[in-house]
């Protein structure tokens, strides 16, 4: 978990630093290496970690449109992904999803750019493994800005009334957007949402990895003996700005002080050097982190672009170009069956 943890907060980093070349001194979206926006997860390691490791590949997991931490937890190819955000042809999709619509089938893994989208798709997923009485599990990541969206709590009523095998995990990093959580919604804890539908509802305090997996522990569990969704709703902080270029003129400074200063691998590390890891084994977990990471990155770079008339392949499916045949219908045949 550490060394997924640091791999994904140096992803995060890097991705920075790629994004804003070309893009300053007066903030240009289009210039850059990476096109379009980045909203980077820097601060979230632990939820997408402390929960995606206990799952496995049969598992699908959806994401918000801050989906690198939990991508990397599940395992998506982190080659192909970083060439899809660069936008290249040998990327997840072409390159023409971007960060924010990744879709890796390989591990069941897609995220989307609207807000709480992914809690349906994850329902589903869930009516799939029950009607096919497998013990697959899904997972649905979510923002706490997203709890009072109606796909949300419609996802929470179907999961619940069809006994799903479906877990979802608010991401509360204390912003949506640019406002606080407190002017948004009305309950301080999002796990208590899960009383209005009968289910248990979990909230862990501290991004603390090794709490958020003891409780990821239950809920999955629970979910793939067949026992019905849960909802865990983790605490998060947001290292950066909502977006790529966001000045953040919105957010106290001490709020931003706060935020690096919780900083959930440093509480692993001490967790981990008070159970007797030394340096040395620090050392290389780090190094065999970061070195995924550039490999990944300047594999990207080096990737084609693709070409300008890929904008019309993979769009929509071209109708045959002639009537097909159909079998004969009860008017037909004279209304004979």
């Amino acid at each position: 978990m550490y060394e997924t943890m640091v791999m994904a907060r140096h992803y995060e980093e890097r991705l920075q630093e790629e994004y804003l070349e070309g893009k300053q001194p007066a903030f240009d979206i289009s210039a850059g290496p990476i096109p379009g926006e980045l909203h980077l997860a820097a601060g979230h390691e632990a939820s997408g970690v402390g929960v995606c490791h206990h799952l496995r590949a049969e598992d699908s997991v959806t994401a918000p449109h801050r989906p690198h931490h939990i991508a990397i937890a599940k395992g998506v190819d982190l080659k192909a992904m970083t060439a899809e955000i660069f936008g290249r042809e040998t990327g997840l999709s072409g390159g023409k999803g971007g960060h924010m619509h990744l879709f890796d089938p390989d591990v069941n893994f897609a995220c989307s750019g609207i807000i709480a989208e992914g809690c349906p798709p994850a329902v589903g997923a869930g009516l799939d493994a029950k009607k096919r009485n497998a013990d697959d599990v899904a997972v649905a990541f979510l923002g706490e800005g997203a709890i009072d969206q109606g796909a949300f709590l419609e996802s929470l009523n179907l999961a619940s009334v069809q006994n799903l095998p479906v877990v979802f995990v608010i991401e509360d990093n204390d912003w949506a957007i640019s406002m606080p959580k407190e002017r948004v919604t009305d309950v301080t804890n999002g796990a208590q949402r899960a009383a209005g539908f009968d289910l248990p509802g979990t909230r862990v305090d501290a991004d603390d990895v090794i709490a958020i997996s003891d409780a990821a522990t239950d809920a999955i569990g629970r979910a793939r003996d067949g026992n019905g969704p849960s909802l865990l709703e983790v605490q998060v902080h947001r290292r950066m700005g909502h977006f790529m270029g966001d000045a953040e003129g919105y957010r106290p400074d001490a709020d931003k002080d706060a935020a690096t200063r919780r900083d959930a691998i440093e509480r692993l590390e001490t967790k981990l050097r008070a159970n007797d890891i030394d340096d040395e084994t620090f050392d290389e977990l780090r190094s065999r982190a970061r070195d995924r990471v550039e490999e990944a990155i300047e594999w990207a770079k080096e990737q084609p672009e693709p070409e300008p008339s890929a904008a019309y392949e993979d769009v929509f499916s071209s109708p045959p170009s002639e009537e097909p045949e159909r079998a004969p219908s009860v008017a037909d045949t004279g209304g004979e069956d």
